[in-house]
């Protein structure tokens, strides 16, 4: 693997891939601790030391790598975009429009990717706006800060804000492409990649300061532990072999040869974990922005805050089992698989074309969707099991949200290398 990694920059124009990746990924970053104008930075760095950011500004900030809760620039991050391409990708199955442009090859996807450009600013300007108005009462975004985080509140100024964070959704946007373009790997990944790992070493530094040697040694143990299951469930699949039938066209022999359907066991990958952590803050939400004392707001705050009890930790598992079947319902057809097989003469060895085939994939679907759901959930409670053991899930980063997209971008990216690598007759990295 170290040969391969030399060989990579060995290669003129994968080097040149490699190193701009590199310069996006560092300039990302620097753009994520520049502050937005009208917030004091000193008042930010004192309440940094007492932040408490959970539920769903808990996953902004992971997205941004710590920008939001610095109001930086880049204070959104890379949020808005998931946000609209979730949205436009569920709405492919609403709107007839839309399913008929993902039909159309590039042509289509380069116009649904234009809707989610548009549909990314305004998210954008929403989410600056919701955050500003948090920030004007410090105590609603990090816990227990007194500190005047926007001292001038002026119309002007919050408007200035506003612009400016769009503005920087919209620069990231704009890297992401880039990365996509002229360097290596998903640039939208890569973006988030480079959020969560940028986290990691002050987690763990943290760690070892607040609980010892022994829990740091602890910690590092069971994540590697961790990442070698994540990496195995992810690299699973089931493979269903298909047969075409040979078919003459003039003196020319078409067909007969042998391919696979490949279903992965994490079907939906990391967008059902979203889906819940999102759903399942958004009664706390309301509690927050109301102050109700009311009964249902002394339960929600008791039961759907923290996630140290047991109802938190069932509906956060059941919300992702759920979510993690609705969204392979809605990503993998059986029915249209079917008929393109049947469209060009393929089949499933024991399997008549058609309807069966249909029933059959739906079949395999929906029974290897379940250890793939219980996978997700699995994952995801890690952070809860190290807030009763390390006494913050901010302090352990090797589960959730964050190990989940670090392994999957990690994989896809370096399947690329190797595939251009391969392409140069050179010894790729998995081999």
């Amino acid at each position: 693997m170290l040969s391969a990694f030399g060989m990579a920059f060995k290669t003129p124009d994968l080097r040149k891939k490699i190193f701009f990746t590199l310069s996006i990924m560092a300039l990302f970053r620097f753009g994520s601790v520049v502050p937005t104008p009208g917030v004091s930075y000193t008042a930010v760095q004192t309440c940094l030391n007492q932040v408490q950011t959970g539920g769903l500004f808990g996953l902004i900030n992971l997205f941004s790598g710590g920008a939001l809760i610095q109001l930086s620039v880049f204070a959104l991050g890379i949020m808005p975009y998931i946000t609209s391409s979730i949205i436009i990708q569920l709405l492919t199955v609403v709107i007839p429009r839309f399913e008929t442009l993902k039909k159309e090859g590039q042509s289509g996807t380069a116009k649904l990717t234009q809707y989610t450009r548009y549909l990314t600013i305004g998210l954008a300007v929403l989410q600056s706006t919701g955050l500003v108005a948090v920030a004007r009462t410090p105590g609603r975004l990090i816990s227990g800060c007194n500190e005047a985080i926007i001292p001038d509140t002026s119309w002007q100024r919050i408007a200035t804000m506003i612009i400016v964070m769009t503005a920087g959704t919209s620069v990231i946007m704009w890297l992401g492409e880039l990365i996509t373009d002229r360097g290596i790997g998903n640039g939208m990944s890569i973006l988030i990649f480079t959020s969560i790992a940028a986290s990691f070493p002050g987690q763990l530094w943290s760690i070892r300061v607040q609980k010892g040697l022994f829990a740091f040694i602890v910690v590092l143990a069971v994540g590697i532990a961790v990442v070698a299951a994540v990496v195995f469930v992810e690299q699973a699949q089931r493979r269903i072999p298909v047969q075409y039938a040979k078919r003459m066209v003039g003196r020319q022999a078409y067909g007969g040869t042998s391919t696979y359907i490949p279903i992965k066991v994490n079907q939906a990958g990391v967008i059902p974990v979203i889906f819940a952590s999102s759903l399942l803050y958004i009664p706390s939400l309301i509690v927050n922005f109301t102050n109700s004392q009311a009964a249902w707001a002394v339960w929600v705050s008791r039961n759907l805050v923290n996630g140290d009890n047991v109802f938190y930790v069932t509906a956060y598992s059941a919300l992702i089992i759920f979510f993690t079947y609705f969204y392979v319902a809605i990503t993998f057809n059986p029915d249209e698989v079917a008929d393109n097989m049947k469209k060009y003469g393929g089949f499933i060895p024991g399997i008549r074309a058609g309807r069966p085939t249909s029933e059959y994939l739906q079949y395999v679907l929906s029974r290897i969707t379940a250890p793939g759901a219980l996978y997700l959930a699995l994952v995801a409670i890690i952070p809860i099991g190290a807030l009763i053991v390390f006494g913050a899930t901010q302090n352990f980063p090797f589960g959730g949200t964050a190990i989940l997209i670090v392994v999957g971008v990690g994989l896809d990216t370096a399947k690329q290398i190797e595939s251009q690598l391969q392409q140069r007759s050179y010894e790729g990295f998995l081999r």
